[in-house]
């Protein structure tokens, strides 16, 4: 698990999802990543300044780990999963919408050779089962990532 808050954004980031815009950066703003061990995706949840998710943001690769320098690399596949959520009054996301991004990325990776055929049809496998796994609001990374922020949460509350 990767944790960055950011510090004084000078410039926010914002990004289209879906005909609306997302602030998905500023200061405050905290995201998480999350490459689970022998899947072909890895995630990125970015939360506000309150710690309520903005976008979910799952990166579709051709596995992850960490190199000989002790570096974490992803092979990334180009094709992406967004999604958005409504936190529940329990505390649970309820993704209410996705979206696959950069698929004209894949496309072109293909026909340069920048990726083999099998790669085109694992990523757009992953991608597909990503996506129903977050409609159905039944993807396992969330739960590790809201089980963190629980845990981090409760180890910074007083006794």
């Amino acid at each position: 698990m990767v944790d960055y808050v950011a510090g004084e954004v000078v410039r926010p980031l914002d990004v289209g999802f879906r005909g609306r815009t997302l602030r998905i950066l500023d200061s405050g703003y905290r995201w998480l990543h999350f490459a689970p061990v022998s899947a072909n995706h890895a995630v990125t949840v970015q939360l506000d300044q309150h710690l309520e998710p903005v976008q979910i943001y799952v990166d579709i690769c051709d596995g992850h780990g960490i190199d000989p320098d002790g570096v974490p690399f992803t092979h990334d596949l180009y094709l992406d999963v967004l999604a958005v959520c409504e936190v529940q009054a329990d505390g649970t996301w309820h993704v209410t919408a996705t979206e696959m991004i950069d698929v004209a990325e894949l496309n072109e990776a293909l026909t340069a050779g920048q990726i083999t055929p099998t790669q085109f049809e694992l990523a757009w496998a992953e991608a597909k089962r990503v996506e129903g796994q977050l409609n159905a609001n039944a993807f396992p990374a969330l739960d590790v990532i809201r089980a963190y922020l629980r845990d981090q949460r409760d180890l910074n509350s007083p006794p």
